[in-house]
C-alpha cells in the first residue's frame, strides 16, 4: 500500500502507526526497523519482505482500511545477525530509535539514527574482517568519467578520472570490487549501469543530481578536509573526480547521520598504475575465492597476517598488483630485510596482540565506537613500544620502507595512559549497561555511584546522627514509593521534633518528617542510577572527542601496522615455502626456473614437479600439448601466479624468476554454459577469446586453454590456428597456448612460436603422468588412458580402442572421398588401385598428376600469403577458401 494512502486509511486510535508511516515516508525504499521496547518492528510491505529473507514469523497489529496490518519483528539485542543477512541480499535498512522520554502523552519521539546500505557498513558484525567494503561513485560527462572509491569502515578515499571507455570502465570496476555503486539519477546510460550490476554483482543506487554538482563539489571536499585548495591532493583540475567524490561525502553523511571526521585525505590514482585483472581472470586464477566450495584460493593460502587490517591490505595487493618496479623493489627490500634477519616471528608475536584499530578509528570518527573498541585502541597503543623494539633490529641496514614505518608508528603513550585511567579493564559490550568509566576518573560519577551502591549505609549513619542530635532514641528513617524517604516520630515525640524537621505526612499514631539533608539524599539516590549513566555517556563522548582530535596520526599508525604485518607475512611465506626474490628487467620476457604452483604445492602430499618458463621477444608464444591431467593448466596458472605475486611485492615459488613489467593478465581456461544469458559453452569461450584479441597488448600475459574445442574439429582447429597467429604476429603478447590440436604444433616453425609438451609415459597399458614440461610437441594425447584413469567402464574403453584402431587405419589409407580433408596435414598421395580392366595405366597416372598439381597450387597460395598484413577475419576467410579448394 502507498504510504500516503496508508496514513489516510489508518484507524483514528493508532497514533503510533501514524508516527511509523510519517518516518517511513522519508525512507520509502528502505526497510524501516522501528524500535518498540525490546524489539525492532517492521510493518506493511517491509514486514512481508523481511519475512521472506529472514524466515521470521508474520503477525498483525491494528487495521488499515479495514485490513490487518502485517507486522514482523526481531529482538534488538540480536538485531546484528538479522541486519547482516538483509544487507547481504542488497537491502537498505533504516534504524529508527526512541530518542524522547516516555510522557504518557502520545508515542515516544523516534528518529532514524542511521541508514545501513551494502557500501556504508562499519560494524564488525556486518563486515568480513579480511575484506574491504567499497562504496563507489561514478560521474560521466562529455566522454570523461570520474570514479571515487570510499571505504567508510577504514577511512580510505581514492579517485581517478579518465576517458570513458565502457570496457575499460568495467575492468576498472572489477579491480575495485565495489559493494555498492551510486550514480546520478539523471544519467541516461542505464544499460551501462545494468552491466555493472550484472558483471560485478553489486547494487546500484540512484542519487539526486545535486549531489554530483560540479560547481559545488570543490567546496564540499575542501570543507571535508579542512583546506582551502585541493591542489595538495593533485585533484584541483579533475572536475569529474571531484563530483564523484563529493557525491560519496553527501551519501555517507546522509546514511551515517553525522559528520565524517575520519575522512581526512584523498588519493588520486590512475588505472595504468595497476595490472588489470578482469573478473574471468580473477576467477580462473582463484585469487580471492576458490572455484569450488571447498577449494583453497591464493589468498586463503598466503594470508597468515596477524591483524585484520593487514589481511585487508594483503587482499588489496593481490587484487591490485602494481607496475612500478621502484615501489615493488622497496617492498621486496623490506621483505628481504625481515627474512634475512629472522625478524618476522618477533614482529608477529607483537602484531597478534593488536586489534582492528583501522575500523575502530572509523567508528570513533562516526561516534558509533563501543567500549570494547576503545579497549582495542588502548591495547594497540600499549603494544607500540614492544613493536618499535622488535622493529628496531631491522633498521640497521637503513631499509627505506621499514624506517618510514618506524617513524609512522609514532608514540601514543599519552593516549594509552588516558584510556587506562578512563576505561575499566573489561567493560561491558554496550555503554547503556553502565560500568564503563573507571573509578577515580571523575569525582561526580564516583559520588553518584557511591550513593547508588551505599544508600543503606548512608541512612544508617544519618539515623544515628539525628538520634544523637535530637535525643530521641527510637527515631527511625524509612522509605516507601508514595512518600519517599522520611523520619518517623510517634505522636508523643512530635513535640520534640527539631526545627529543621519539615512535616511531610501525618498518620493516625505518627508524624513523618523530611530534612534538607534527607531531601537532598533522596533526590540523589532516586536519580543516581540514571544520572550515573548519563554522566558516563557525557564522559565517554568527551573521550571520543579527544580521540577524534588525534585521528590523523592514529590512522597513520594503523596503516603502518598493516603494512608491516604484510611484509612480515611475506617473509614468513618465503621462509616456509622456500620462495625466492624475483627480479624485474627492462627486456620483454619471463624467465622462471623451478617454478611451482603455490596452492597446489602446499596441498599435495607428494613432491611437486617444478618447471621452467621462458618467453621473450623472440619466443613470445608457447604452444603446449600433452594429455589431459598432464599438468598443462597448472603449469600456465603457476606462471601467472608467480607474475602476480612478484607484482605484489612478494617473493615467489621459484628457484629463479626474472620478468618484465606487464599491463594485464588474461585467462581463457575452461568454460561452461551461461544458461541465464542463453550462451552455450562455445559462445562463452568465443566471447572470452574475443575480449582477449581486442584488448591484449604486447605487454600482456595471455593464458589460453583448449580454444576451439566447443565446435566441429575443423572449425575449432581453424579458429585456434588463426588465434595463435594473431596473438604471436599482430598483438605480440607473451602467451601460453595449451591445445589438443596437434596440427597447431606445425606453427612452431613460425618465428616467435615454440612448442612445449607435458611428459607422460605409457608402460604396459598404464599411463604415468610426470607433470614435467619439455621443449617440443607431444607425440600423442593418451585420451583413452586418461578416460581409464577417470573410471570409464572397461568395456567402453575397449570399444573405444577398437574404434581408434579403425580410424587410424582409415586415416593411413588417405581416402579423401570418405573423410573431411585435414588442411594442415601433409598431403598423402596414394596411387589409385583401379579394379581390373576399369582403367588403364595412363588414366591412373593422369588422375594422380592432376591431384598433385592441385595440391601444389594450394601450397603456392599458402606460401604467397603475407600473414602480417591480414586481419584475423581475412585470415579466417582465406582458410575457408583453401578448405573449399581441398574438397
Amino acid at each position: 500500500m502507498d504510504v500516503k494512502q496508508a496514513i489516510e486509511h489508518l484507524d483514528s486510535h493508532t497514533p503510533m502507526m501514524q508516527q511509523f508511516l510519517q518516518v517511513k515516508a522519508q525512507y520509502p525504499k528502505a526497510l524501516l526497523f522501528y524500535r518498540m521496547g525490546d524489539f525492532y518492528e517492521l510493518f506493511f510491505d517491509d514486514a512481508q519482505r523481511a519475512v521472506k529473507i529472514l524466515g521470521i514469523t508474520l503477525t498483525h497489529r491494528g487495521k488499515s482500511n479495514g485490513e490487518p496490518i502485517p507486522m514482523a519483528g526481531v529482538p534488538y539485542h540480536a538485531a546484528e545477525g538479522y541486519l547482516a543477512r538483509l544487507i547481504k541480499t542488497g537491502e537498505t535498512v533504516a534504524i529508527c530509535e526512541q530518542v524522547g522520554e516516555v510522557t504518557g502523552k502520545g508515542p515516544v519521539e523516534r528518529q532514524v539514527v542511521r541508514v545501513l546500505t551494502p557500501g556504508t557498513l562499519t560494524d564488525d558484525a556486518l563486515l568480513a574482517s579480511s575484506q574491504n567494503n567499497h562504496l563507489v561513485s561514478i560521474a560521466i560527462k562529455q566522454g570523461q568519467i570520474g570514479i571515487a572509491v570510499l571505504d567508510l569502515s577504514a577511512g580510505l578515499f581514492r579517485v581517478q578520472q579518465q576517458a570513458l571507455q565502457p570496457d575499460q570502465m568495467i575492468l576498472e570496476m572489477a579491480r575495485i570490487a565495489p559493494n555498492e555503486v551510486i550514480v546520478d539519477e539523471s544519467m541516461v546510460d542505464r544499460e551501462l549501469f545494468a552491466q555493472i550490476e550484472a558483471q560485478l554483482d553489486c547494487p546500484t543506487t540512484l542519487r539526486p543530481n545535486v549531489d554530483f554538482n560540479i560547481k559545488n563539489a570543490y567546496q564540499t571536499l575542501c570543507d571535508q578536509f579542512g583546506v582551502k585548495s585541493l591542489a595538495g591532493f593533485g585533484l584541483d583540475q579533475l572536475e569529474l573526480a571531484q563530483a564523484a567524490a563529493a557525491a560519496l561525502i553527501h551519501y555517507a553523511r546522509e546514511t551515517q547521520k553525522t559528520a565524517l571526521p575520519h575522512i581526512t585525505s584523498i588519493k588520486v590514482e590512475q588505472s595504468d598504475q595497476f595490472i588489470a585483472l578482469d573478473p574471468i581472470t580473477r576467477r580462473n586464477l582463484e585469487i580471492i575465492e576458490p572455484l569450488f566450495e571447498h577449494g583453497t584460493s591464493l589468498f586463503d593460502l598466503v594470508n597468515q597476517c596477524k591483524t585484520a587490517m593487514g589481511s585487508r591490505l594483503l587482499a588489496r595487493h593481490l587484487t591490485q598488483p602494481i607496475r612500478d618496479s621502484a615501489v615493488l623493489n622497496e617492498r621486496l627490500n623490506a621483505v628481504q630485510t625481515i627474512k634475512d634477519g629472522f625478524h618476522e616471528e618477533p614482529l608477529r608475536l607483537v602484531l597478534r596482540e593488536i586489534g582492528d584499530i583501522e575500523r575502530v578509528l572509523s567508528r570513533i570518527g562516526l561516534g558509533t565506537a563501543r567500549p570494547r573498541d576503545i579497549v582495542q585502541l588502548r591495547q594497540a597503543c600499549g603494544q607500540l613500544p614492544f613493536l618499535q623494539h622488535a622493529l628496531k633490529a631491522t633498521l640497521q641496514n637503513g631499509d627505506i620502507a621499514l624506517t618510514r614505518i618506524a617513524r609512522e608508528l609514532g608514540q601514543f603513550q599519552h593516549i594509552y595512559d588516558r584510556l587506562n585511567q578512563a576505561i575499566v579493564e573489561l567493560p561491558p559490550v554496550l555503554l547503556r549497561e553502565g560500568g564503563v568509566i573507571a573509578e577515580g576518573f571523575d569525582d561526580e560519577l564516583d559520588e553518584l555511584r557511591q550513593i547508588r551502591d551505599h544508600a543503606g549505609q548512608f541512612l544508617i549513619d544519618l539515623e544515628v546522627k539525628e538520634r544523637e542530635a535530637s535525643g530521641i532514641a527510637n527515631l527511625k528513617i524509612g522509605y516507601n514509593r508514595v512518600s519517599g524517604y522520611y523520619i518517623e516520630l510517634s505522636r508523643a515525640q512530635a513535640a520534640q521534633a527539631p526545627a529543621h524537621f519539615i512535616r511531610r505526612q501525618t498518620l493516625k499514631n505518627a508524624e513523618r518528617y523530611i530534612t534538607p539533608e534527607l531531601k537532598s539524599f533522596e533526590d540523589k539516590v532516586l536519580s543516581s542510577e540514571a544520572r550515573a549513566l548519563n554522566r558516563e555517556k557525557q564522559l565517554y563522548e568527551l573521550l571520543l572527542q579527544e580521540l577524534r582530535d588525534e585521528i590523523v596520526p592514529l590512522q597513520t599508525m594503523s596503516r603502518a601496522i598493516a603494512e608491516l604485518d604484510v611484509y612480515a607475512n611475506w617473509a614468513t611465506q618465503a621462509r616456509m615455502h622456500h620462495w625466492q626474490r624475483p627480479e624485474f628487467q627492462l627486456e620483454t620476457g619471463i624467465h622462471i626456473q623451478g617454478g611451482r604452483h603455490p596452492v597446489v604445492e602446499a596441498l599435495i602430499k607428494t613432491p611437486y614437479t617444478a618447471n621452467d618458463t621462458h618467453l621473450d621477444a623472440q619466443h613470445r608464444l608457447a604452444i603446449i600439448t600433452g594429455p589431459n591431467m598432464g599438468g598443462k593448466s597448472t603449469y600456465m596458472r603457476q606462471t601467472a601466479l608467480i607474475m602476480l605475486l612478484a607484482h605484489c611485492g612478494s617473493f615467489v615459488p621459484a628457484d629463479v624468476a626474472k620478468m618484465s613489467s606487464i599491463d594485464r593478465i588474461f585467462t581463457r581456461i575452461g568454460s561452461a554454459d551461461d544458461l541465464s544469458s542463453g550462451k552455450s559453452t562455445f559462445m562463452v569461450e568465443m566471447t572470452e577469446t574475443a575480449q582477449i584479441l581486442h584488448h591484449a597488448t604486447s605487454q600482456s600475459l595471455v593464458l589460453m586453454d583448449e580454444v576451439g574445442r566447443g565446435t566441429s574439429t575443423y572449425d575449432g582447429l581453424s579458429l585456434a590456428w588463426a588465434c595463435v597467429l594473431d596473438l604471436a604476429k599482430r598483438i605480440k603478447c607473451l602467451c601460453m597456448f595449451a591445445t589438443h590440436y596437434f596440427e597447431l604444433t606445425e606453427l612452431g616453425a613460425e618465428s616467435a612460436i615454440d612448442n612445449y609438451h607435458v611428459v607422460a609415459k605409457e608402460i604396459k597399458g598404464q599411463l604415468i603422468l610426470l607433470h614435467k614440461v619439455q621443449h617440443g610437441p607431444a607425440s600423442k594425447s593418451h585420451g583413452l588412458q586418461v578416460a581409464k584413469l577417470a573410471g570409464i567402464p572397461q568395456n567402453v574403453v575397449k570399444s573405444a580402442q577398437k574404434k581408434l584402431s579403425e580410424l587410424e587405419v582409415h586415416q593411413a589409407q588417405a581416402i579423401p572421398q570418405q573423410v573431411q580433408s585435414d588442411l594442415f596435414a601433409e598431403p598423402q598421395l596414394v596411387e589409385s588401385q583401379p579394379e581390373e580392366n576399369q582403367f588403364d595405366d595412363s588414366e591412373s597416372f593422369t588422375v594422380d598428376q592432376a591431384l598433385l598439381e592441385k595440391y601444389q597450387e594450394i601450397e603456392q597460395q599458402l606460401l604467397n600469403l603475407q600473414l602480417d598484413d591480414l586481419t584475423p577475419r581475412q585470415a579466417l576467410d582465406m582458410l575457408y577458401q583453401l578448405k573449399q579448394q581441398m574438397k
